[in-house]
């Protein structure tokens, strides 16, 4: 089976060709815009100008593809639906419909979240059910519990910023600038992870729930009161703490609902610190539970995660109609 694969969710333009041969995953073709450059301007995404950057990306990027007229090549289509923003979204979702419509291919309405929990189906050997996952991005930090391909349960989630959103403010109030993931992890290279013990909220909540605007608060008033502290040493010690806290939170949930294996996906899994530690004490922990996370150009957004999403939805026949798919900006996983 061979899946097309659309992904404009935020200000990534990308889109992507998946097949599968005996059961392994082959990427035959990648390719994603980014608007990272443009963004940086204003300090973060701006809807309207990710939608027109998504207009003027996305149909050079299909002549790319080089797909024919009628889509012979290919088997279905798979389009992130949501979540994201609703402008930049419409832009792959009705571009999808029309091919479909034009092909009369099969087409799948991709949720987001469950892409990034894919990408790491890309690789061999693939995770084990039951496998818990850790969503980390700029909008999301869950943890769900996958018992098999498309059946998810919420055990936690973030109960106010998102880790990823975290470190954009961050990133801001230190004069780092957007991204602020990226920004940080490099500084933070520089410092000293142990100069200053920032909070680690809800570690003890006994529950798999996180808070990150507490901690947000905390590098705030240090800053205030230390104007002539090392960004470096501050950046360091935010980023342990995060860290800190979703590894603590993960491997409490691995202890509590005993997995087969652990996934880390979303755009916050590029963090080399949280792979590391998460990674390291999971082995040392739990030696029979395997750890997965998708290579670095897969931790973003990108088509790849949702031809794969969008395939495994395929196979359990999981079709919309292509002339009543709207795009919906608060779609759930869950």
């Amino acid at each position: 089976m061979r899946i097309l694969g659309i992904e404009s969710s935020c200000d990534e333009t990308a889109m992507s060709i998946v097949s599968e041969n005996d059961g392994v995953i082959v990427i035959e073709k990648s390719l994603v815009a980014s608007q990272i450059d443009l963004h940086k301007i204003y300090g973060g995404v701006v809807p309207e100008v990710a939608a027109r950057e998504h207009v003027s990306a996305i149909f050079p990027m299909l002549l790319e593809m080089n797909i024919s007229r009628d889509g012979q090549e290919i088997d279905a289509i798979s389009v992130t639906a949501g979540p994201g923003l609703v402008a930049a979204l419409r832009i792959g979702v009705e571009l999808a419909k029309t091919l479909a419509w034009m092909w009369k291919k099969p087409l799948v309405a991709a949720n987001h979240l469950e892409g990034h929990v894919y990408s790491v189906w890309s690789q061999t050997p693939t995770p084990a059910f039951p496998a818990l996952c850790l969503l980390v991005s700029g909008g999301h930090t869950e943890l769900f519990l996958m018992r098999d391909h498309g059946h998810y349960e919420l055990i936690g989630m973030t109960r106010d910023d998102a880790a990823g959103e975290a470190f954009d403010k961050v990133a801001k109030l230190l004069g780092l600038g957007y991204p602020g993931g990226p920004a940080i992890s490099k500084i933070a290279l520089e410092g000293n992870a142990s100069a200053i013990t920032f909070p680690r909220p809800m570690l003890e909540s006994g529950d798999s729930d996180f808070s990150f605007s507490g901690l947000k608060t905390a590098v705030r008033v240090y800053r205030e009161a230390h104007p002539e502290a090392s960004v470096a040493d501050i950046a360091a010690s935010f980023q342990q703490a995060v860290v800190d806290i979703l590894t603590i939170k993960t491997l409490a949930a691995v202890n509590r609902y005993a997995p087969k294996s652990v996934i880390l996906s979303g755009g916050v899994s590029a963090n080399r610190a949280l792979r590391e530690l998460l990674s390291s004490q999971l082995a040392q922990q739990f030696p029979d539970v395997t750890f997965h996370a998708p290579n670095i150009e897969l931790s973003g957004d990108n088509a790849v995660m949702i031809a794969i999403a969008g395939l495994h939805r395929a196979k359990q026949n999981d079709f919309v109609d292509p002339l009543t798919l709207e795009a919906n900006p608060n779609m759930r996983l869950v």
